[in-house]
């Protein structure tokens, strides 16, 4: 496989080269990206929704096929959220998982019901509690102390409060990034399992509706391995838990996190089924062996469910040589993907015009920021590029617009959903009086 082809399925599966005149130029969705840069500028970032809901049927699919009880899939908001994005999840019939206020507000104007709606967070303040107590479905509780303003706070409200999840820390490690492990024992995320145990008293004691367990153990992995020693460790002590106290979780989630190919040389893509299959598979036997109920099983992909669907259309600025180094310098970078300086990540991309073009050798990728870890693609293989041209970077749905920045004052970039050979601005380009509205100066 030449590395165009391989590059070309990393994009969205509505992709497509669609012929110019004399040569090749990318379309999505039957838009031609060159026409979209034109008409909304660059940085430019864009949603496929064929991508999107390929991906919904194929865990849907997944868990119908492998897991004998009742389940669920819940988008991972983080992954990126803006109100088109929870209105699609409205019209999916997905549940939404919400991190912080600003996406349970943005959840509510979609019309995402409640019951829907799941509410994480590692330190939730006591405003971002009682919102959620007023429009979630579940709280995911984090800690102990959570869980005593909750008891607290559930006296004013007429025991109409939402089902509560504790999530646990099962002490499992996953093959990931240090920064986005989550499960270790040394977390901050969670609750170790003596705690755990004291929630399950405490809500007992006060009479809270506690229904399910959640747990998380990072993102962007790609081995089910880890998930299912997870699991085992969690079902164990839930059965001790139901010994002790009769109580037994209705619902059980361990999360989401499945990774993808940023870059050709990670394909294949993992399989969604590969890793729902023997999630299932375990949940339903160590059930079965310890006499627990089959509880209904709840997935929550983000990362998996959206990288595909997105696009970073750059434009170059200028193109430069230092040292041995061809540099071609682009118009975002990273403001609006930190995730190259972050974790060091991997991404690949493609000329706009003429992909076919042989190669000319490796190209570093770097941004406008006054930062010299402002790289985005280091030493990737691409054509002569001149100033002006378009790159399209694929892989770019996941945790790069929902972690951007103002950084330099830099503007974040408009958003364009793609649907049935039709562009829709979903965001707005920001703009530098945009920067000034929270301001308001010393004179």
């Amino acid at each position: 496989m030449d590395s165009l082809d391989a590059r070309l399925k990393l994009f969205p599966v509505s992709t497509k080269l669609e012929y110019h005149s004399a040569y090749a130029q990318l379309a999505i969705a039957g838009c031609r990206l060159a026409e979209l840069a034109d008409l909304f500028g660059t940085p430019l970032y864009l949603y496929d929704r064929a991508s999107l809901d390929q991906v919904v049927s194929r865990y849907r699919n997944a868990l119908r096929e492998t897991y004998p009880g009742s389940t669920s899939l819940t988008y991972a908001g983080k992954a990126f959220l803006c109100l088109a994005m929870a209105q699609w999840v409205k019209q999916t019939s997905l549940c939404l998982d919400c991190s912080g206020s600003g996406e349970l507000e943005m959840a509510r104007i979609a019309g995402i019901e409640r019951q829907r709606l799941l509410v994480h967070g590692v330190n939730k303040s006591p405003a971002e509690l009682e919102r959620a107590l007023r429009l979630a479905g579940t709280i995911v509780v984090d800690n102990l102390t959570e869980l005593e303003r909750i008891a607290a706070m559930s006296q004013d409200l007429n025991g109409l409060i939402p089902d509560l999840w504790l999530r646990l820390r099962p002490g499992v490690r996953v093959d990931t990034h240090p920064y986005i492990q989550t499960g270790m024992a040394e977390s901050k995320f969670g609750m170790s399992l003596p705690e755990g145990r004291r929630a399950v008293e405490m809500c007992l004691e006060h009479g809270l509706p506690l229904t399910g367990l959640h747990f998380h153990l990072g993102s962007n992995f790609h081995e089910a391995g880890p998930v299912e020693a997870a699991l085992a460790i969690v079902l164990k002590w839930a059965a001790r838990i139901r010994s002790a106290s009769g109580w037994q979780p209705l619902h059980l989630s361990p999360g989401g996190g499945l990774g993808i190919a940023y870059h050709e040389s990670e394909l294949p893509h993992p399989v969604i089924t590969d890793f729902v299959r023997p999630v299932a598979q375990i949940t339903a036997r160590e059930c079965r062996s310890r006499g627990l109920e089959l509880p209904r099983l709840h997935l929550e992909p983000g990362r998996s469910l959206v990288a595909q669907a997105g696009v970073a259309l750059y434009r170059v600025g200028a193109v430069k040589a230092s040292g041995e180094r061809r540099w071609l310098l682009l118009d975002g970078g990273l403001a609006d993907n930190p995730r190259p300086a972050l974790y060091r990540a991997r991404y690949t991309a493609l000329p706009v015009l003429d992909p076919q073009r042989p190669n000319r050798g490796p190209a570093w990728l770097a941004g406008p920021s006054c930062e010299n870890g402002d790289v985005l693609i280091e030493g990737l293989a691409l054509p002569d590029i001149q100033p002006g041209e378009l790159l399209a970077v694929p892989m770019s749905g996941a945790y790069q617009l929902g972690m951007s920045s103002n950084y330099n004052g830099a503007c974040r970039p408009a958003v364009v959903w793609l649907e049935g050979g039709k562009p829709r601005l979903i965001q707005r380009r920001e703009r530098p009086e945009d920067l000034l509205d929270r301001d308001i100066g010393l004179f």
